[in-house]
């Protein structure tokens, strides 16, 4: 049986968005919150030794996206980084600071200079989890390109209300999904604070996702590319929102945690199912959408990236899944590392 190799690759870059989003999202959580649950230098130190071990490997997600977007669709990957050029550097410039901050922190033990990079922490987690939901927004409500695959558009074009309420939903859901996270990683009152934390991102978090996809229905088309049965993917994100508050106010982290991961992959679903088969949407004219077919590598090129996919997929997952169960204990502040 023939198998679509541009539907295959589609799915598979979902896929890798959806694990990203999921793993990193909490991570990005966890360093937006880092400020406001920390108390003292020491409370600090415990909530980055929780993603302390796994949040350069949660990011080795998107770095993977990225390059299956540009070897199984060059015209996409084109595309997509010269229109977003700018949001996309200073979604760079934000994880670089980021990166620098887990490193650089632990080198003074001046309070200035701690707390300093703690803020760092804040703004390379906060603007990352925005602009990933503004570029989502762009990408199903349509960005100006003509017939040539070209953006054609400028930078504050891509700051439209609809695509901003995308961003403020992700930012919110990341940083409820982080608040959870911490509640089953941390103890000595920390997870408390967590808890507290996550009982009042809930209800913010849950009007901003009803809004986003109130405003999809108006301002895109993805309902109606998802056919006759959009609920499973399109509304069960928001069944699993609604059950994450019931079980948030019942103390049941672990599923509650469960439940944003659950929407998570589910809007990352109905995004990708509204845009199949195109992957951006020229609001210039629909016959200028890129689809998997326009803007895909050859067949030879596609079959080479199935076989080694096929091969180290499962490794990697292997050892990921494995990094999560060594460090899978809660972390109080008699434990904290230097990190």
């Amino acid at each position: 049986m023939d198998v679509d190799l541009n539907t295959l690759w589609f799915t598979l870059i979902a896929i890798l968005f959806i694990g990203f989003f999921v793993l990193e999202g909490f991570d990005y959580g966890v360093g937006i919150l880092l400020p406001f649950l920390g108390k003292d230098d020491t409370d600090r130190r415990v909530i980055i030794n929780t993603i302390g071990p796994i949040w350069d490997g949660n990011e080795v997600w998107v770095i993977t996206a990225g390059g299956a977007m540009f070897a199984a669709f060059p015209e996409w990957y084109a595309t997509m980084f010269s229109g977003f050029y700018l949001a996309l550097v200073l979604m760079l410039l934000a994880l670089i600071v980021r990166g620098v901050a887990f490193e650089f922190r632990s080198k003074d033990e001046r309070p200035e200079w701690r707390r300093f990079w703690d803020w760092a922490i804040f703004f390379g987690s906060f603007v990352p989890a925005l602009l990933w939901g503004v570029a989502v927004g762009n990408l199903v409500r349509g960005v100006p390109i003509d017939a040539d695959m070209q953006y054609t558009g400028s930078f504050f074009d891509l700051l439209n209300p609809y695509a901003l309420v995308g961003g403020l939903a992700t930012l919110s859901l990341f940083t409820l999904h982080g608040a959870l996270f911490l509640s089953l990683r941390t103890r000595d009152g920390i997870e408390e604070r967590a808890h507290n934390a996550a009982v009042r991102a809930w209800l913010p978090t849950t009007i901003l996702i009803v809004l986003f996809v109130v405003l999809s229905i108006f301002e895109t088309d993805i309902f109606e590319q998802l056919g006759v049965n959009p609920g499973v993917s399109a509304f069960g994100g928001a069944i699993a929102l609604l059950a994450a508050g019931w079980l948030i106010r019942d103390r049941q982290h672990g599923w509650a945690f469960a439940m944003t991961a659950a929407a998570i992959v589910l809007t990352v679903i109905t995004v990708f199912r509204g845009l199949y088969p195109r992957v951006m949407v020229s609001s210039i004219d629909e016959d200028y959408s890129l689809t998997i077919y326009n803007a895909s590598s050859s067949d030879y090129t596609l079959e080479v990236m199935t076989i080694i996919a096929v091969t180290f997929l499962p490794i990697v997952l292997l050892y990921q899944g494995w990094t999560y169960w060594v460090f899978r204990q809660r972390i109080g502040r008699d434990d904290v590392l230097e990190y």
